[in-house]
């Protein structure tokens, strides 16, 4: 299995990853990413897959929010294919994109019911912050880790 940064070939599993397995549709959002992908990576945004045989078994985003805050998003895995680690893998690198161009603050939402993905969270240091506003239904948690020198 081998991490790398945002192919095309691979565009499709970075739509259906986890959304509509565990989801089963797409929010207005979703499109409004799905359909622009190519311009996000534009303004800095990276997304990562797990690859074995030239199958994606996982997939993360990270993108800027705002000055100094990144968001972590759309972390999914192949639920047809044992991958144990990927999902640990992409959402590393995802982070490391996120640092290495300037996060200070780490943001993901997410739902409560993903519960693999909700401890993967707190394993890399994060911590629950209320929900303000979402602007996607299943989104009903979110989480924030505040970078130091150190991290």
């Amino acid at each position: 299995m081998q991490v790398i940064p945002y192919e095309p070939q691979y565009r499709q599993d970075f739509i259906t990853a986890w959304i509509l397995d565990n989801f089963g549709f797409l929010e207005p959002e979703d499109h409004e990413m799905f359909d622009h992908i190519e311009e996000a990576l534009a303004q800095g945004a990276m997304i990562y897959f797990a690859v074995e045989d030239g199958v994606a078994l996982a997939t993360c985003m990270t993108k800027p929010m705002t000055e100094g805050t990144w968001e972590i998003c759309k972390l999914g895995s192949n639920k047809n294919r044992p991958h144990k680690g990927c999902g640990s893998a992409v959402f590393e690198a995802a982070m490391q994109w996120a640092i290495l161009h300037g996060a200070k603050r780490l943001f993901l939402l997410s739902n409560s019911r993903l519960t693999t993905a909700l401890h993967l969270y707190k394993k890399y240091g994060f911590q629950e912050v209320p929900l303000d506003c979402c602007e996607y239904v299943r989104g009903d948690i979110a989480f924030e880790k505040i970078l130091t020198n150190a991290t």
